[in-house]
């Protein structure tokens, strides 16, 4: 039964990794034309490049957060549908618990399932960490914006 756990922890892995993953690319692409488009072309004082670094960071984030939050979502349906917790509620928040490697909600799942929940704790950490990744790679990006000012001297 335990490798039942495995392949169903490795399988959705797989999959959210894979979801996580396309909704960052649509995010750089869009974020890229939008870049070349309207701001890389425009003279702007550094006040404007930070509080457009704010904004581009602020934008990013929530749909991170949103990804996050149906790949736990995505994991909790599984745990209801294979009986590994009772309720929706519970899934979720043992989810959202293990995602995030929380791990406090005092929640367990039945003892057949419970490799299933170590696998997306890991699963979490690689989730995360593309997230963060990607903030940094836009951090990155806007670099060049935030430093032309400061080497022209046109700091308004």
């Amino acid at each position: 039964m335990e490798s039942i756990s495995w392949t169903w922890g490795l399988s959705l892995s797989a999959l959210t990794i894979a979801i996580h993953t396309m909704g960052v690319v649509v995010m750089a692409l869009v974020g890229l034309v939008i870049r070349i488009r309207w701001l890389e072309p425009r003279a702007l004082g550094l006040g404007h490049v930070i509080l457009i670094v704010i904004g581009v960071i602020g934008a990013v984030g929530l749909p991170l957060a949103v990804l996050h939050g149906i790949e736990a979502m995505i994991w909790a349906a599984a745990y209801v549908w294979l009986g590994a917790i009772d309720s929706p509620q519970d899934a979720i928040l043992y989810s959202v618990d293990s995602m995030t490697t929380r791990g406090a909600s005092g929640l367990t799942l039945q003892p057949n399932w419970r490799m299933m929940g170590a696998l997306e704790a890991a699963d979490g950490m690689l989730l995360f960490g593309i997230s963060t990744a990607y903030i940094f790679a836009v951090m990155q990006a806007y670099w060049p914006m935030l430093s032309k000012p400061l080497m022209t001297g046109r700091h308004s």
